[in-house]
């Protein structure tokens, strides 16, 4: 096989697209990886310092912000560099670490999410069980789980497209993905499709059927408790609802986009649509769970205003 088959790099065609406009890109863009980077560490701080959130809903919470400092960096850091660059070539190693990175990132955040929807469950459904089953060793294996079944599925993914030859080296998108390297194969790739959708069945559908499950069972249980017991259950639960459905959209927007022909749709909505699920959840979580749980937002606001008074009692 032929040198050229195996591209040294690949060639992101969609930052042509935007053309004059990638310095306010730019300047957009760093802004909000800022406020990413800052509103999950505040969660991430606010949950390790206060003993009294050592709890499991708000472990998963800590692990979901984890995890968007994990895929917005693998994002942005090349992103943000991309769009002061003339040229948009990127290694063929490089490429693939930013696969990986993007894909066990979204693999994790519908098993914790997933997680998070059984953690509910028992809460509301089972709640003198709750210590019995939700206990320190359950938590920390089902995280070991949501972080190791995805390193290696997602690696199985990435080693055989690796291993393609390829036709060409054009990636119409802002940053590689699995499926735009695969479509550039001179061979088959059955294997690659099999093991491609044993992957999204047990890293996607599986979470949102449980989670659809455990939400039907929970609401099934509200609907014959009084007001003031739907009132808590929706308090509980909203948070998670909320970031389940944005994450299943954003994932489900990105999967029909790599479905299609990227270069017929407007480019400044294919760059849009394809950034979505790397930027929305990332900044949306750390706000819902900051303004919508009452024990982190009194935390919050009690650290910014202790940080504020020790500024004013300074000489």
């Amino acid at each position: 096989m032929e040198n050229s088959s195996y591209p040294l790099y690949f060639n992101l065609t969609m930052f042509v697209k935007i053309g004059n406009y990638r310095y306010l890109a730019f300047v957009l863009c760093f802004l909000l990886y800022t406020v990413i980077i800052s509103a999950n560490l505040i969660i991430i701080v606010v949950i390790s310092r206060e003993k009294t959130l050592h709890e499991p809903m708000y472990i998963f919470i800590l692990c979901l912000s984890i995890n968007s400092l994990y895929g917005s960096a693998g994002f942005f850091i090349r992103f943000l560099r991309d769009l002061l660059s003339d040229t948009h070539l990127i290694s063929r190693p490089a490429c693939f670490t930013q696969i990986y990175v993007i894909y066990t990132y979204a693999s994790y955040e519908f098993i914790i999410l997933g997680i998070m929807a059984y953690d509910r469950y028992v809460a509301v459904c089972q709640p003198l069980h709750y210590h019995n089953k939700i206990t320190p060793k359950v938590v920390s294996k089902l995280i070991a789980f949501a972080w190791i079944y995805p390193g290696f599925s997602i690696s199985a993914c990435v080693y055989l497209s690796f291993r393609l030859p390829l036709c060409g080296n054009k990636i119409p998108k802002v940053f590689c993905a699995n499926w735009t390297v695969v479509k550039l194969s001179c061979v088959t790739t059955v294997i690659n499709n099999l093991v491609g959708m044993f992957v999204i069945v047990t890293t996607i559908f599986l979470p949102l059927g449980f989670v659809l499950y455990t939400y039907a069972r929970i609401f099934h249980l509200c609907r014959n408790r009084s007001s003031e017991f739907k009132a808590k259950v929706i308090q509980s639960c909203l948070p998670h609802i909320i970031t389940f459905f944005n994450y299943s959209v954003t994932v489900f927007c990105d999967v029909a986009l790599s479905r299609i022909d990227l270069e017929e749709l407007n480019p400044f909505l294919a760059v849009t649509l394809s950034l979505e699920f790397v930027v929305i959840p990332p900044i949306l979580n750390p706000l819902v769970y900051g303004l919508k749980l009452p024990e982190i937002r009194k935390l919050m606001l009690r650290m910014l205003s202790c940080s504020k008074h020790d500024k004013q009692t300074k000489p």
